[in-house]
């Protein structure tokens, strides 16, 4: 008897997600990635500055989930750090009702960033129009700007100080699936060095 799991495909769903967390746990250049970006965060945090974040859609729930986390707390109870996603709903819409909605992240980036902050812009495609412009400004404040991508990194790619790319090029929901284990990582790593 075939069972709804089975039938759903469900099993393979998992087991794609599996492999593709086997590859990137097998990519030495993939892993080195993620410790220049664990020192990068640390870094900025370390020395009083702070992290902005901002994605699109689930990229923007995750962009929410790591500066949440940084602020509040992510396993053990400790000193809040400075960390803050660009998704206020009031603001967005103000700023893409007067600038348009490319400009969301960069406006805020704007106001918020200084030298020596850190944007972590999260784009799946790395093309995101808005995420590009934030990126593009955090740069012209002298900002570290770290991205998370997949695909074959898009634009985001060359604009970013340092790039980790999920090195897939199918649905977004794979890559989005390695980013929210790349942005726990992170976390994990500040709370053991700062803590």
């Amino acid at each position: 008897m075939i069972t709804i799991f089975e039938r759903m495909n469900l099993r393979d769903h998992f087991e794609e997600g599996a492999k593709l967390a086997d590859t990137v746990l097998r990519d030495d250049a993939f892993l080195a990635a993620m410790e220049r970006g664990a020192k990068l965060l640390v870094d900025a945090l370390g020395s009083g500055h702070k992290i902005l974040s901002c994605g699109n859609g689930g990229s923007m729930c995750d962009a929410m989930h790591f500066a949440e986390e940084l602020s509040g707390r992510y396993r053990d109870d400790r000193k809040p750090f400075a960390a803050l996603s660009l998704s206020d709903p009031s603001a967005m819409t103000c700023i893409g009702n007067d600038y348009g909605f490319e400009h969301v992240f960069a406006r805020q980036t704007q106001a918020l960033g200084q030298a020596g902050d850190v944007l972590l812009a999260i784009s799946t495609s790395g093309n995101s129009a808005n995420v590009l412009a934030a990126a593009t400004q955090a740069k012209a404040l002298g900002m570290g700007v770290l991205a998370l991508t997949g695909n074959d990194g898009g634009a985001l790619a060359g604009v970013a100080d340092l790039e980790v790319r999920v090195p897939w090029s199918g649905y977004a929901d794979r890559i989005q699936e390695v980013h929210v284990r790349c942005i726990h990582a992170w976390i994990h790593a500040v709370e053991q060095q700062l803590t």
